[in-house]
């Protein structure tokens, strides 16, 4: 792979590159397979955004559809069915790497309805479902970090079923999310899984922090407001990983890695860049530091490889700096707990928005092809 040398100095770093997108169409045209020939792309996440727009373009679907109202499917059979399709072949795809990197990577990631994200049970269920269903070892059910989808990122766990958990914004927040972690671990060993089977990232979302923010810094307009627009969500995901390194030097860790535990690795997500007037590369370059993941959009992935740098780990160490960013956002009147409140909550309609969508467009298909 010497096509991409700047992808390829990003993945030398320790940066797992995923591609944050899937599609009949991508798998069709054998393209996924040549992102991990050729660009370095080592795992894949989806989300509901992400199959609603797949759905609704082309025609790639249109057998499976027709196959699916010939028996008189329902809507929710069949956006299972479709997307289950979608990922069991990807995961096909990404079945080399999953072998090459002993189960790190070569992951692909399948979401939970996210309208069941304040209902634990529901959210378990599915997960496991969903886990049964594509049965393939490389799969990652997609839990989001609502405070009712910790318990069932815990019990999803404690069954042997690897975790992608989604949607945190808040360190406080992740926190919960690696206690979660831990527990579900330690659930699952004493279920008799084998811990070692096991694998987690935590999906912290980086841009949407920048595009919250940024508006309540012009809304306030002082020079000392203005002047830290576009620094928030670098240093937050920066101070994220100074709680990554915290909770994971502790003696709790410490027994559950004797035991063959792999580490929850941090997954920098929403690594499109928003604002035209940043780099296009901003939440790639600044956001280096090995045994992470940085899941791209392919607009993400191809400007890096055209004119992305690496400079070295831009994060260990960094941890005083971007606390010292946050400490400058509450003194020029930023509600920093709200801007969390708010990301999380719109981020969970956000995706139940696309659910809908997606639904709605498979009902579509589905009538047409009756």
């Amino acid at each position: 792979m010497t096509e991409h040398p700047r992808l390829a100095a990003l993945s030398d770093a320790g940066v797992s590159i995923w591609l944050d997108d899937l599609s009949r169409e991508r798998l069709d045209s054998n393209n996924l397979l040549e992102l991990v020939r050729d660009w370095h792309v080592v795992g894949v996440t989806t989300n509901p955004t992400i199959f609603a727009k797949a759905l609704s373009h082309g025609e790639a679907y249109d057998a499976q559809v027709r196959e699916l109202a010939g028996r008189g499917a329902s809507v929710a059979d069949a956006v299972r069915e479709i997307t289950v399709a979608d990922v069991q072949r990807g995961c096909d795809v990404m079945s080399g790497t999953w072998e090459a990197t002993g189960g790190t990577d070569g992951r692909v990631s399948l979401e939970v309805d996210p309208g069941l994200a304040h209902d634990t049970d529901a959210t378990t269920a599915q997960a496991l479902d969903l886990w049964k269903a594509v049965d393939r070892p490389n799969l990652m059910v997609k839990i989001p970090a609502t405070v009712e989808g910790l318990p069932a990122i815990t019990s999803a766990l404690g069954e042997g079923v690897s975790v992608n958990v989604t949607l945190i914004f808040s360190i406080e927040r992740y926190r919960q999310v690696m206690d979660a972690f831990m527990a579900g671990l330690e659930r699952a060993q004493a279920n008799g899984h084998p811990l070692s089977s096991i694998r987690s990232v935590a999906s912290f979302f980086v841009s949407r922090v920048d595009t919250e923010i940024d508006p309540r810094l012009e809304k306030i307009g002082t020079p000392e407001a203005l002047a830290l627009r576009g620094k928030a969500a670098v240093a937050n995901a920066r101070l994220a990983h100074a709680a990554f390194r915290e909770a994971f030097g502790t003696d709790r860790w410490a027994a559950l890695a004797a035991n063959g535990a792999q580490p929850q690795r941090p997954l920098w997500a929403s690594t499109g860049v928003k604002n035209k007037a940043y780099p296009d590369t901003l939440y790639v370059t600044e956001l280096v530091v090995a045994d992470t993941v940085n899941t791209m959009p392919q607009a993400t992935l191809e400007a890096f490889a055209d004119h992305g740098d690496v400079h070295g780990d831009k994060v260990t160490g960094a941890d005083e700096d971007a606390q010292r960013v946050f400490d400058a956002l509450t003194e020029v009147g930023v509600d920093v707990p709200d801007v969390f409140e708010v990301l999380e909550r719109e981020g969970v309609e956000k995706f139940a928005a696309s659910w809908d969508e997606l639904t709605s467009t498979v009902s579509e298909q589905l009538a047409a092809a009756r």
